[in-house]
């Protein structure tokens, strides 16, 4: 067949309601724990962005108009097709990134609940913040706040959540009243198509106008084609910090366009002595290594108390040590799949001799690993090193401030709260955080003076609630957090005071005499 079997079509983009087939093999997607299983080819066709544009533009007016009672229509048929399609996704999802079948179906099984999160009218939730509201200014005066949809928005989709984070813009911004034009990561072709096809289905059954949703494959060409377009409104971005700085560069004559950008982090958790050492052991490995190191919020340095620094870090080590590295289908438990290609296996160990280079302590050896003796995969161990200091630049420092996305955490000890504090805090980055203690009093002061967007107490970096905001500063993002508060980034407010009587007062200075109107 070619291509995945959880997929409607052939390797295809969207454009205006009709699946455009690609021919070619320009961009492959292989998985990763068998890279011989091809599961989507095509070759991107770069004049489609432009189509996908002008059919986002041409449907905008009729789906902005819409009852949103209309709108939420689709996103409730939505729900229900990707509620019954749960496993199928999951399975696909695990097939593509090479996550492991219980994280992969974990991700399939969020997307629906994105729906209610997003209608979520509730005191917490975020659906209140951008209705309409009217109150009286005087007696014969109206003030009023309309929010109104920003327009076509692009949407660029991650490898490691390839379902979920594009997923988390489209529900919002479509009720919203916004069009949308999907590109996928060139590494995950096959969910982004799995995800438009849902999306579409639901608009198509509900009699949405054609356009409202598009997608166009591609790599880096088509994404810098369609974030540079004169003729969208907004871009909705989750990826690295080189190309979200790339995606600011090129908006920088366009302050009016919505720039949303989710850019990873270099994640700090803090043990102090009089945590529960073995809940934070377990959570620091589960957060280290989780989805093999390829989450935003992984945590990427260790920062332990000297007191207990010894027997803690030991036991990181021989924990790390024992996760189960093995096919991500595999029916006997597996924590650790393959990474999603041979680059970024490489780019692991490359950064990991970088580090021993510059005197990192290599206390366990990230390898390249076979599950069944063959070549097959792109399978790595965790990697755990210590470093004298973490330091907020890309230096040849071994406490470099450096994201890599893979299994490896660096290590390093403080004897005090306040250097606990201004180490984690020793980087460009700020998405998440945590801290490990029981003293209240520590709690505080970590939460207020740690600088990142996600900040927890007694629980890992990694995993973030749908039901609270998601997103970082500094070198993680532009205060733009997705999660609950998406909302608010895929509307603006529009500001009207509406007279109703029928005169107006004079201001000091000036006069005016109604025969000034008579006809002369």
């Amino acid at each position: 067949m070619g291509f995945h079997s959880s997929l409607r079509n052939a390797p295809s983009d969207l454009i205006a309601g009709k699946f455009v087939p690609l021919s070619g093999d320009e961009i492959t997607s292989t998985n990763p724990a068998h890279p011989d299983r091809k599961l989507w080819s095509g070759s991107p066709v770069i004049g489609h962005v432009n189509e996908a544009v002008a059919a986002a533009r041409a449907a905008l007016p009729i789906w902005s108009q819409w009852p949103i009672e209309k709108r939420i229509a689709v996103l409730r048929r939505y729900q229900t097709i990707v509620a019954q399609r749960k496993q199928e996704i999951g399975e696909l999802i695990c097939d593509e990134t090479g996550k492991a079948m219980w994280d992969s179906q974990a991700e399939a099984g969020i997307l629906a609940g994105k729906v209610d999160i997003t209608l979520d009218d509730s005191e917490n939730g975020g659906f209140g913040r951008v209705k309409d509201y009217r109150f009286n200014l005087t007696e014969s005066r109206i003030g009023a706040c309309n929010y109104k949809p920003h327009g076509v928005m692009a949407v660029i989709g991650p490898y490691n959540f390839p379902a979920h984070l594009p997923n988390g813009h489209i529900v919002p911004a479509l009720v919203m009243g916004n069009t949308v034009v999907l590109k996928p990561s060139e590494k995950t072709p096959a969910t982004g198509q799995a995800l438009i096809e849902m999306f579409h289905e639901a608009l198509e059954a509900e009699g949405a106008p054609a356009g409202v949703v598009n997608l166009v494959q591609g790599g880096p060409q088509t994404a810098v084609k369609l974030t540079t377009h004169t003729d969208i409104d907004g871009i909705l971005f989750t990826g690295s910090w080189p190309v979200g700085r790339k995606i600011l560069e090129a908006n920088l004559d366009n302050p009016g366009r919505m720039v949303a950008l989710e850019l990873g982090g270099n994640n700090p958790t803090v043990v102090m002595p009089d945590a529960h050492l073995e809940q934070a052991a377990i959570e620091v490995v589960r957060a280290s290594f989780v989805t093999t190191g390829q989450r935003c919020t992984c945590t990427r340095r260790l920062i332990v108390h000297e007191d207990i620094a010894e027997r803690f870090t030991s036991a990181i080590v021989k924990a790390a040590k024992q996760l189960v590295v093995g096919d991500p289908r595999s029916e006997d438990p597996v924590f650790i799949g393959p990474l999603v290609s041979a680059e970024a296996r490489d780019a692991v160990l490359a950064f990991q001799k970088r580090l021993v280079d510059s005197g990192a302590e290599l206390l366990l050896e990230a390898e390249p690993r076979s599950t069944d003796g063959s070549t097959d995969g792109y399978y790595i161990t965790p990697a755990v090193l210590k470093v004298d200091r973490f330091v907020a630049e890309d230096s040849n420092d071994a406490g470099c401030d450096m994201e890599v996305f893979g299994p490896l955490l660096r290590v390093t000890t403080v004897a005090s709260l306040d250097e606990a504090i201004e180490q984690a805090n020793a980087t460009r980055y700020g998405l998440a955080a945590s801290i490990f203690t029981t003293n209240t009093e520590a709690q505080k002061r970590f939460v207020a003076e740690c600088r990142a967007g996600c900040i927890n107490v007694n629980t890992g970096t990694a995993g973030a609630s749908s039901k609270l905001p998601f997103g970082g500063l500094g070198f993680s993002g532009n205060h733009r957090p997705a999660g609950s508060v998406s909302l608010d980034y895929c509307a603006f407010p529009v500001a009207s005071m509406v007279e109703s009587g029928d005169s107006a007062a004079l201001p000091q200075g000036m006069s005016f005499d109604a025969s000034w109107l008579d006809n002369a």
